[in-house]
């Protein structure tokens, strides 16, 4: 399926996606909340599975899948089953992105340590520090191999939102437990680096994809 036929699926994942963020001031049963949050991500997922021709297609579609199974399980069976998902999910991403290196893997290795050490300080409960650390080097991984890969600043800049959005959520357990900031923030720029990731692997695999065809 080409991408214009694909568009439309693209644009009800945008929707669902940022629609979500109205649960933040109304109250939604919990079957219907976690559909909804699932959605967008989930969208994005099947729009990059219809385009997917290569590796790197089903790669991607399959990252986004598994983020988008990590939302529905954090809302039904809450955040640590929720993080086994979306670690996996890490590491599909990185799989993707380390098969399309173009800078520095040390550079990489330096990114992700640095998200781990960071997440790794946050809680104020140091007995939920090994177990955020674990999953902070996945995340650390996506970020740094997004980094250095080949496809468009938009996959990077995509991964540091979802970096920042997890950051938030450590942040919680510690220096942030009673702002209002995370609750503000964690969705919209966990979605906007989800569909930035999404947009720019994607599109960079299609066009690339109707170059060798042509």
């Amino acid at each position: 399926m080409d991408a214009r036929t694909a568009r439309p699926l693209l644009l009800l994942a945008l929707i669902a996606g940022w629609s979500f963020y109205a649960t933040h001031w109304i109250a939604v049963p919990l079957a219907a909340s976690a559909a909804w949050k699932g959605a967008g991500v989930g969208l994005l997922a099947a729009w990059a599975a219809m385009q997917a021709r290569t590796a790197d297609g089903w790669l991607i579609a399959g990252a986004l899948g598994l983020y988008a199974l990590g939302d529905v399980l954090i809302e039904t069976h809450g955040l640590t089953i929720g993080a086994v998902a979306f670690l996996a999910g890490h590491l599909v991403a990185a799989a993707l992105y380390l098969r399309n290196r173009s800078g520095s893997l040390w550079q990489a290795v330096v990114i992700a340590l640095t998200v781990t050490a960071i997440s790794w300080a946050l809680p104020a409960d140091r007995s939920a520090a090994p177990g955020i650390a674990l999953y902070a080097a996945g995340l650390g991984a996506m970020f740094g191999t997004a980094a250095t890969s080949r496809f468009p600043l938009s996959v990077a800049m995509g991964a540091a939102l979802f970096v920042f959005s997890d950051l938030l959520i450590f942040g919680q357990l510690g220096p942030l437990a009673t702002s209002a900031l995370p609750g503000s923030l964690i969705w919209p720029t966990y979605f906007a680096g989800q569909a930035l990731i999404a947009w720019g692997v994607v599109r960079s695999i299609t066009h690339e994809d109707l170059h060798d065809r042509i």
